[in-house]
């Protein structure tokens, strides 16, 4: 079956719900790519294939309009749990069997995918260059002899081969955009705790993501949707559901690094091609605007130099210290180097991370997204193996910070260079903007024209999305009307769609009303005294917008909250008189948190 088959994931499902194609012979298709790929080093473990092609079989008696990956082939980084395939996290005398699916594996078998395999990776997830695993080196799928990039590898090209349509992979570092570059394909790295890290083994448990890989935007925002909730099995979860993707925005303002700060490592090729994608957005309508990316890079020294190693270390130390040998030279060397680390120099670091988060916060004051190059360069496998640690390093420079400032990011291919050698940018924005990221990255991507992948197979034209009106008026809400509470239907009765979740400035104060159903209040207080509040910034027409507010009861009333990130927006605030008798909860951090608490209390 040849490039006219459908590639991406909205073709395939398209194609199986209109019966020109079914699920088993998609699976099929499948297994025959992987036969005629002929490298071993792209999976740890398999599946068989007829009992992937049964299962597939058995989706026809399900809601098949109820499941958006309705016989999708899906591959897995094996450092996430998939019930019937070892966990090796590519180190085979750490390899265990997990008792069951982690939660995105779970949610994404709900949604109709067919899981048939578990990808290589460098080992425990320390790498971006995808060469330190026992069970081999994955090929680059653009071009003989490229490193696959890491530690997702094995993930990234089975989608840029066109193996399978969707993988996970996952990021600490980077590994879920370096190799989506290095593979012409698109990575997406969510909100920390927006997929449940439930059922992954950790590199950095408090930085770790799961992450998607695909050969477009949309099919990787549909496998987010599909993962994306929270989860009471993983403490690191939060509720950031993802918001609908909108039009090219009028007002769109892009942040580039001051002039002679970004670093190529002598890379002509891709210094040009970075540049050629900044003119690319500016002709799609975007204003750049010059940031300061030195407490970036600051930033992304602490994850190697700083405490964070610590986290590495805890995930191995039995086997570092029981079976060395077993673990890869250059994984044991970054690793064990986390054992010397004291309480005083995690503070200390902390203490810099802190202070490094306000200044990214001031950054996106007036800035939307930041577009900075997905790799400075690219290396051969060759190279890294002479010089492992530094050249792995260089991949990094543009990645490192991201989980440590709480970011969110999506890697899109921008060019293919003269010399074969893909070039990609990624987009960052606080987390909470994951929506956003994909509907400007989805237009620059269809505006570059190239391929999908290694197939050569064209970009499918973009789903139109549905007209803005214009009149959107954005409300901030932060108690009975967030998602899944008790109001929220008010919102949806008035064809209210949510834009995004986020945070208030650290000057509010919230307390709980004594009224029926339970309600808060939340109240401005002097700067830096009260706390950053849990909120979620609806849309209404102007004509809804004025229905909604006219029913807001006393002591509630519609006011200006300021956003962590410097914004403003209309939303709830209350009468201060009112608060004699109301339970201050601002240090549940929002509603959610205090009624679920309330909830098992």
């Amino acid at each position: 079956m040849g490039a006219e088959q459908p590639e991406t994931i909205t073709a395939i499902v398209a194609a199986h719900r209109a019966g020109t194609l079914t699920p088993a012979q998609t699976i099929a298709r499948t297994y025959q790519r992987i036969r005629d790929h002929r490298d071993p080093a792209v999976f740890i473990s398999l599946r068989d294939e007829k009992d992937a092609i049964a299962e597939a079989e058995k989706l026809a008696a399900k809601d098949i309009a109820g499941l958006p990956l309705y016989g999708v082939p899906v591959a897995v980084k094996d450092n996430i749990d998939a019930l019937g395939f070892p966990t090796t996290a590519a180190c085979p005398a750490f390899s265990y069997t997990p008792a069951h699916d982690s939660t995105a594996v779970e949610r994404l078998r709900a949604a109709g995918a067919v899981i048939i395999g578990k990808t290589n990776l460098d080992q425990f997830a320390t790498g971006l260059v995808g060469v330190r695993s026992p069970y081999g080196i994955p090929r680059n799928s653009i071009r003989e002899g490229l490193v696959p990039g890491g530690s997702s590898s094995g993930s990234a090209v089975a989608v840029g081969a066109g193996l399978v349509p969707l993988s996970l992979g996952t990021d600490t570092a980077g590994s879920g955009r370096v190799p989506a570059m290095l593979n012409n394909i698109v990575g997406l790295k969510p909100s920390l705790g927006m997929i449940s890290t439930a059922g992954l083994v950790p590199a950095c448990r408090t930085l770790d993501c799961i992450s998607v890989f695909t050969l477009t935007v949309d099919d990787a925002a549909l496998a987010l949707s599909v993962m994306a909730g929270p989860d009471q099995a993983d403490p690191f979860s939060r509720d950031r559901p993802l918001g609908p993707i909108t039009p090219f925005p009028t007002n769109l303002r892009l942040g580039v690094p001051r002039n002679g700060q970004l670093i190529f490592f002598g890379d002509k090729k891709t210094e040009a091609a970075y540049a050629d994608a900044l003119k690319r957005w500016t002709a799609l309508g975007a204003d750049l605007v010059e940031f300061d990316l030195e407490p970036f890079y600051e930033t992304a020294r602490l994850l190697y130099e700083g405490p964070w190693v610590a986290e590495r270390y805890l995930v191995i130390r039995n086997l570092l210290a029981s079976a060395p040998d077993a673990i890869h030279p250059v994984t044991r060397e970054i690793t064990a180097a986390g054992a010397r680390l004291t309480a005083t120099e995690t503070f200390a670091a902390l203490y810099r991370l802190q202070g490094l988060r306000k200044i990214a916060e001031r950054t996106f004051a007036n800035i939307d997204a930041l577009v900075l190059p997905t790799a400075p360069t690219a290396y051969t496998t060759a190279q890294v193996l002479a010089n492992p640690i530094e050249l792995n390093s260089r991949l990094g420079t543009y990645t490192n910070f991201v989980n440590l400032l709480d970011l969110c990011g999506l890697a899109v291919p921008a060019e293919m260079r003269a010399d074969g050698i893909p070039f990609g940018i990624t987009l960052l924005a606080p987390a909470g903007r994951d929506a956003l990221l994909a509907s400007i990255g989805r237009v620059f991507h269809a505006d570059t024209k190239l391929t999908v992948g290694a197939r050569g197979v064209p970009q499918p034209p973009l789903t139109p999305l549905p007209a803005s009106t214009g009149d959107g008026i954005p409300i901030a809400v932060v108690g009975a009307h967030l998602s899944g509470m008790a109001l929220n239907g008010e919102l949806k009765a008035l064809n209210g769609h949510l834009i995004e979740a986020t945070r208030t400035a650290p000057d509010y104060k919230l307390y709980a009303l004594k009224t029926t159903p339970p309600k808060p209040g939340m109240l401005r207080v002097e700067a830096g005294k009260g706390a950053a509040i849990e909120l979620e910034i609806w849309s209404l027409s102007s004509s809804a917008f004025g229905k909604f507010v006219n029913a807001i009861p006393a002591p509630l009333s519609i006011g200006t909250v300021r956003l962590a990130d410097g914004r403003s927006v209309k939303g709830f605030i209350v009468e201060p008189e009112v608060l004699g008798d109301a339970r201050d909860i601002t240090a549940y951090g929002g509603w959610r948190a205090y009624m679920a608490e309330a909830a098992t209390g």
